[in-house]
Parts: C-alpha cells; structure tokens; sequence
C-alpha cells in the first residue's frame, strides 16, 4: 500500500526545496521508494543534519498531518499507543451506581474514554499523516516491540474493542542518532537512510537558502571553517543546526569577514563545551581554510 505522495525522484527533490529543504539525491531517492512502496523510512545521523527537518518537509509537501511520538526513556505504551481516561471513567461509573457492573462495563471501556496516543493516531481515519517516530533509539527495547506491530500490519489491538486496522496507511518516518543499536527486525521492516554532514557545496547553499540576508563570501568562510572544525577531535563537532545559527550570529553581529576576533568571540555559538572551544582557538588556522 503506497502513500503516493510523489510522482518521482525529481518531484521529491523540487518539492521539497520548495519548503526550504534541500534534499540531495540520496535522500530524495530514499524518500521516493518509501513513498512508493509504502515503507516505514528510518533515518540515522548526527543530531542537526536535518533529520526531524525531513519528516516536517515531507508532512508540508504532501498536505499531511504530522504526528510526531517523541521518545525518551521510559517512554511506554500509554504514552506511545494509548490510555484510558481514567478520571472520566471514575465520573461515569459513579453517576451509574445504580447500574449492573455489566452493563457500566460496557459503557466505559468505549470510544468516548479512550485518549489515543500518537501511534493510534497515526493509523485511525482517513486522512493524509506523516507519523514521526523521533529520536527511537532513546526508547527501551521494550518499545521496539510495540513498533513492530504497528509497522508490520499497520494495526493495533486495543483488548477491550478488538483490532484497529489503518484505513489509509501513514507515511512513516523513525530518527536515530546511533546512540544505541536498534533491533534487526525493527530495521528489516524499514528503509534506511544515513544523513551525514552534507558536501561543501549543499551545505552553502543550505546557509544561502536560510540566511538570505548573509553575504556570499561570508556564508562560503563559515561553511569552510565549520569543515574544518569537523575534522578535528572534537566533542561534540558542529552540525548543519550550528552552521546556521553561526551565520545567523555574524549576520546580526554586521561582521564582514570571519576574522580571529569574531571567530574567538563567537565560537561558542558552535562548539557546545570549553575543551572544544580551547582546542579550537588553538588549533583553528584561518589563513589555511
């Protein structure tokens, strides 16, 4: 069961440049074969390459809702499935004292008590969703479980009213920043896409695309720097989400070039710890970039 969202890889690359995400082949290929076949697509990269970004581009494109379940530890499954409006539950069974227990039974486990969770969500109704499944590798194991029913079949069994079947299948999108291995049947069921830090060239663009207002020469020093800040033994190096905020630093800041006096006073817009600031100052040779 296909989403058919787009039409080709070049649709997908147009018409998600038209939102402002510049996609390059790969993952404007990915992109389209999940569409195409109706596969759940599961992304993995350093945060702030644009991971999330992709999912919100895809949901704006395709006229979609987003549904966004964002994991953590600890996440279970009322949070990620659904729960029992237990407050409202309590009202009804107490203006039904009178009632058997059979019959308030009946009533309170329906429809009208139950609060759906982003995964339930995302299968019910017939309307266009993108289900963004962030971050999953922060999740339990336990919860890849509960994601294998949903991404298998596309349904979920709720015990007291049967099996919820999706009627118009979501377009599916799970993020990972590889802080653990997430389950060989997890990954079977998807396509996998890796994000990594983008070319030189796109990443230009990118600033060009975000930061209109910077200087050319200026949005082509920071892309250069930032390249090289990547190639050093860093802590935490600088993703695109840092590339943009730099350029938009200097762009209020009114700096003209990247010298070693903006450099030093705004490199912690960039780098997120001292060591790395420390070993950056030191070893940062501007006149080689």
């Amino acid at each position: 069961m296909t989403t058919g969202y787009f039409t080709s890889v070049d649709d997908v690359s147009a018409r998600l440049a038209e939102t402002g995400y510049l996609a390059s082949p790969a993952v404007a290929t990915t992109v389209f074969l999940a569409d195409r076949l109706g596969k759940p697509l599961l992304i993995e990269g350093p945060a702030g390459v644009g991971k999330t970004e992709l999912a919100k581009a895809v949901a704006e494109v395709a006229g979609a809702r987003l549904v966004r379940l964002q994991c953590y530890e600890g996440v279970d499954e009322s949070r990620a499935l659904y729960e029992w409006n237990h407050a409202k539950q309590l009202l009804r069974i107490t203006a039904g004292r009178d009632e058997s227990w059979d019959a308030t039974r009946t009533d309170i486990f329906g429809e009208e008590f139950l609060l759906p969770r982003p995964l339930l969500t995302a299968i019910r109704g017939s309307d266009p969703k993108v289900l963004l499944i962030d971050e999953t590798d922060k999740a339990d194991v336990e919860v890849e479980g509960l994601l294998l029913e949903v991404l298998s079949d596309f349904q979920v069994t709720v015990p007291e009213l049967g099996t919820i079947a999706a009627t118009r299948r979501p377009f599916v999108v799970l993020t990972s920043n590889a802080s653990r291995e997430l389950s060989e049947a997890l990954r079977r069921r998807c396509l996998f896409l890796h994000i990594g830090f983008p070319e030189e060239e796109l990443e230009r663009r990118i600033v060009r695309l975000k930061v209109p207002g910077l200087d050319a020469a200026l949005a082509e020093s920071v892309v250069r720097v930032v390249g090289a800040l990547r190639a050093m033994d860093l802590r935490k190096v600088p993703s695109v989400a840092e590339t943009l905020d730099w350029a938009r630093t200097l762009l209020a800041l009114g700096a003209d070039t990247l010298d070693e006096s903006v450099v030093r006073d705004s490199l912690g817009v960039v780098l997120k710890h001292q060591d790395d600031i420390l070993k950056a100052a030191a070893k940062l040779d501007l006149e080689a970039v």
